[in-house]
């Protein structure tokens, strides 16, 4: 026998009873089709052969398993210790830094839980308990010490929660081969010493320079900028033109610094100019304390180019975010989607989930504490939505500000929200740089292959207290005696290099002193430049003014021949007979002596938009059929169910038109939005609200991000906002839009607040605001749309009225004005109201209304003073000017509206109000009450009869209570 046959048939040899016919089959698919078998099997093949029929092994005495039931219960027992390593490893894995106490299920990994001995794991073949065991794992013993090898050390993995067949036998695949991801290069290990020292090296600076202020350091998770840096790495390698970040305010100067490329010496200059803490404790820079624009050092973001030779490869962007934490993670997700499609071409927005991806990276309080996480999570596969995957972080450092995790939250990890997402999950210590780079590699992996979120729990800790200033060892004296003993990140990984003589300890001193003089020299830059610069200045005030009065108006032509492409359908296509009759009454609405109602108004505003060359975004709760079964932007086949969106086969469209049914969602929705126009400002991005008040579960993205992106951090956007408002009788939560919360925000004209009456109104009112798209002086626009009023016919408008004219911020009462100088009496009035006051005085025609004229007030913000003061000029006889509204007295539009009618009333002429008391809730529940107080408004402000007058005192505004109204009913 030769040398290579003896050689061979000693690899064979490892090959006996089901291994050797699994082996065998194997072979026979490869002598057939090479291709059809895993590489390493082609490999072993080529190299040594056909496997034998026998082996020695098979013709050894040994136990039958097919005869013998106790081997066979031990072969299922051993599966089911193999299972449950590959499920619950992660709750031995040692994948905390300070070695914590936490509940384990160590006992289930163990083969004497399930009644094994070595000896009875030595007989079973591995391949017989773990599928695609590598050629190296031949018994069921070395099968179990392989796989507690890949599940219990220091990267750890949750995958039993992802229910595709495919990505989970990948997943486990990659978590149990010894070469995916490979290992680091000796250039990459010294590369990510060198990092984790200028991590390190930039916390323990600024510690000590700026002695007492706020950072949030990162010291403790320092892994998270290399783990940064391997994903910009990984998603530029792929083609990615844009990455897109957003983090809380821990450890974002140092991925600032290190990541978005932030120079050294502007990060100190920030610090230089913070105030006195003892003088300004409140959370930020001089510019908060002092009223000064702009926000704090800690919230701000930025952008920069990845270079490769000349050639750019990816843009970073690490998105601005308040100190709510996790509400800028929607609006990650909007700038992703925004960068990821074309909106050049008519029809949907093409899509390239290549093009730009997302990393979120999450405090592990935040994470399942606030529910704009979830929000979020929810929105990554939808339609309208889904942006091709993205990578998220917990930075995990055990402690929400003084809280531990027991009282923070109700699961036993902080990514377990993830799992009702299917989102694979990764546990990596924070002290094992080595490991993290592997979790990264896999996550993008993943979302390069499958297009989907994945999750990395990074388990570390925080080496101080909440901020610098605080004393954590009051709340947590155990753990910050541990933190005190514990080393470094980089001073382990330095020592475990230096172990394995990859580096020495003057190459580590090197290193560390190279780090600490080029933060030196950015300081001693930074003094030059104050001296050279003098004294930090305010920051510059948002420029406020008139913004350009862009023509709105549509030859009538050009309308009609719109309004005929709308209603045609595809040869086959089958509408909702119910709804095609009502469509079919919009084509003579254009004719002479027809009017346009709300909805198609609006499709039309949008038709002559896409023909403009602006792309259109509008989401929603029922946007495409519209809250109150109005718009049907998306037909639905009544057989098929397939659907045709007439907007898509406009002639003439040079811009893509996108509408989107949204979630239940308000915040991440709105966040999203705000995130995509903010992205693609020359998009005319729309979202409605399914009720105006609804918008409140928004509330913090019109705080933080809508009403003051502009002013914190120069970020414009464009976005329109929908909210049905208007009293109907539908109770409290129906009604009202909450008009008063956007006003209160009103200022430096960061947007425009309207409440219109009238289709021709909203027309070009769209129009106007499709035209600020991507220009300086774009600003966000809250509308309060109508309710009943969109099939009211007071509020349609002829045809010309589309063709002609322009948006008016005053409307003045066409039935009223014919003798200005004998008006005593001027009614204010916003939105709805008016149409009522306007029902009423066609009902009483024949009377003397010479004493009265009602103004509409369809732009609330910016007030249009110059307007109102023009029309009040021309009242020389006025005695009195009303507020009437339909809101209560501390709701709606009047503590806005009092003062500012008070300054251009003309001198002696009184301004008071009319409308609902002041009310705690929006709107009675009861019908007969609100029509009742609906109906005595509406007299009041027309005066209608001295009976109502004097049951209900005026002047005061106070109304009547539930009881006298009943009373009155009487």
């Amino acid at each position: 026998m030769s040398a290579n046959e003896s050689y061979n048939e000693s690899v064979w040899s490892r090959y006996y009873g089901p291994n050797l016919g699994y082996i065998q089959e194997k072979y026979e698919q490869f002598a057939g089709d090479p291709s059809s078998v895993e590489a390493h099997y082609r490999e072993l093949f080529a190299i040594y052969g056909p496997p034998p029929l026998t082996s020695e092994a098979a013709r050894t005495p040994g136990p039958s398993l097919s005869g013998d039931t106790d081997w066979l219960r031990k072969a299922v027992r051993a599966s089911k210790l193999i299972a449950n390593i590959r499920n619950f490893g992660h709750l031995a894995a040692d994948i905390d830094p300070l070695e914590q106490v936490h509940d384990s299920m160590a006992k289930w990994l163990n083969p004497e839980t399930y009644e094994l001995t070595r000896e009875d794991l030595l007989a079973l073949p591995a391949s017989l308990i773990w599928e695609n065991a590598p050629q190296d794992v031949q018994t069921g013993w070395d099968a179990y010490h392989r796989m507690r090898q890949a599940y219990t050390k220091t990267i750890a993995y949750e995958f039993g929660h992802v229910h595709d067949e495919r990505e989970l036998r990948w997943l486990n695949n990659q978590a149990e081969s010894a070469t995916s991801p490979a290992p680091l290069t000796a250039a990459e290990r010294k590369a990510l010493l060198n990092r984790l020292i200028e991590v390190e090296y930039f916390e323990t600076f600024l510690h000590k320079t700026f002695v007492g202020q706020k950072r949030f350091s990162l010291e403790g998770t320092d892994v998270l900028v290399p783990m940064l840096d391997e994903i910009v790495r990984a998603a530029a390698h792929d083609g990615a033109e844009h990455i897109l970040m957003g983090m809380a305010h821990r450890g974002r100067l140092n991925v600032l610094a290190h990541i978005l490329g932030k120079p050294y010496d502007i990060i100190f200059s920030e610090f230089h100019h913070s105030p006195n803490k003892e003088l300004f404790p409140s959370e930020g820079s001089m510019g908060i304390n002092y009223g000064w624009t702009g926000d704090v050092k800690y919230h701000l973001g930025a952008d920069r180019a990845v270079h490769e030779g000349e050639t750019v490869r990816a843009r970073l962007t690490l998105a601005n975010n308040p100190s709510h934490l996790e509400f800028v993670n929607p609006v990650v997700e909007g700038f992703t989607r925004a960068a990821q499609e074309d909106r050049s071409a008519p029809g949907l927005p093409g899509l390239d989930t290549n093009k730009a991806m997302a990393v979120l990276m999450h405090g592990d309080a935040a994470f399942p504490g606030e529910g704009i996480v979830a929000e979020t999570l929810n929105i990554g596969k939808l339609n309208g939505y889904q942006n091709g995957g993205t990578i998220h972080i917990i930075v995990n450092n055990r402690i929400g500000f003084t809280t531990e995790s027991e009282d923070s939250r109700s699961t036993h990890y902080a990514s377990d929200l993830a799992k009702g997402y299917e989102i694979p999950i990764v546990h990596v210590n924070a002290d094992d740089p080595e490991a993290c780079i592997a979790a990264v590699r896999l996550a993008s992996a993943y979302r390069s292959l499958f297009k989907k979120d994945f999750l990395i729990d990074l388990v570390g800790y925080r080496r101080h207290g909440h901020n610098e200033m605080d004393d954590p060892e009051m709340t947590q004296p155990i753990v910050y005696g541990k933190v005190k003993n514990h080393s470094t990140v980089y001073r382990i990984y330095a020592q475990r290099l230096e172990h394995e003589k990859l580096v020495t300890l003057e190459e580590v001193a090197k290193m560390s002193g190279e780090a600490e003089n080029v933060l030196q020299q950015a300081y001693e830059r930074m003094k030059e430049g104050k001296q050279k610069n003098g004294e930090v200045k305010a920051a510059v005030a948002v420029q406020t003014g008139e913004s350009r009065t862009p023509a709105t108006a549509v030859p009538l032509g050009r309308l009609q021949s719109i309004n005929r492409q709308l209603l045609s359908v595809p040869d086959g296509f089958k509408v909702y007979p119910k709804l095609q009759r009502i469509l079919q009454r919009r084509k003579d609405l254009l004719n002479d002596g027809e009017k346009v109602d709300w909805a198609l108004a609006e499709t039309l505003a949008f038709a002559t938009i896409l023909q403009d060359g602006t792309p259109i975004r509008l989401s929603g709760q029922d946007a495409q059929r519209g809250t109150f079964s109005q718009r049907h932007l998306v037909l639905h086949d009544s057989d098929s169910g397939a659907l045709f969106a007439p907007l898509h086969q406009l002639e003439d469209a040079r811009a893509s038109f996108g509408v989107y049914n949204s979630p239940l969602s308000e915040a991440s929705v709105l966040g999203y939005e705000y995130g995509y126009n903010v992205f693609a400002p020359e998009t005319f991005v729309l979202w409605e609200a399914q009720y105006g008040d609804f918008a409140n579960a928004a509330q913090v993205i019109f705080d933080q991000f809508i009403s003051a992106g502009r002013a914190k951090w120069t970020q414009r956007s464009n976005l329109t906002i929908l909210l049905p408002h208007g009293y109907e009788g539908q109770g409290p939560e129906h009604s009202s839009g909450r008009m008063e919360r956007y006003l209160q925000l009103s200022a430096e004209e960061n947007w425009t607040v309207a409440n219109l009456t009238s289709a021709a109104q909203y027309f070009h009112l769209l129009r106007r605001q499709a035209s600020l798209c991507g220009q300086a002086d774009a600003r966000p626009l809250v509308i309060m749309t109508p309710k009943s009023l969109i099939r009211n016919p007071r509020s349609a408008s002829s045809g010309i009225e589309l063709a002609t004219g322009q948006f008016q911020a005053v409307f003045s009462e066409p039935l009223l004005g014919q003798k200005p100088g004998e008006v005593k009496r001027l009614v204010v009035c916003s939105g709805k109201i008016a149409i009522d006051l306007e029902t009423e005085l066609e009902a009483a025609q024949g009377r003397d209304w010479s004493w009265l004229h009602i103004l509409r007030l369809e732009q609330l913000y910016p007030f249009p003073e110059r307007e109102l003061a023009a029309h009040l000029s021309s009242f020389g006889s006025l005695q009195e000017i009303v507020w009437v509204q339909e809101e209560p007295k501390n709701m709606g539009a009047w503590s806005y509206a009092e003062p500012r009618l008070r300054d251009i009333a003309p001198a002696h002429t009184g301004v008071r109000y009319i409308g609902r008391p002041e009310r705690s809730s929006p709107a009675s529940g009861y019908a007969d009450v609100h029509s009742f107080e609906q109906r005595r408004i509406v007299t009041e402000a027309l005066n209608l009869n001295s009976q109502a007058k004097a049951a209900v005192p005026s002047p005061s505004g106070d109304g009547v209570t539930i009881a006298e109204i009943h009373t009155l009913g009487r």
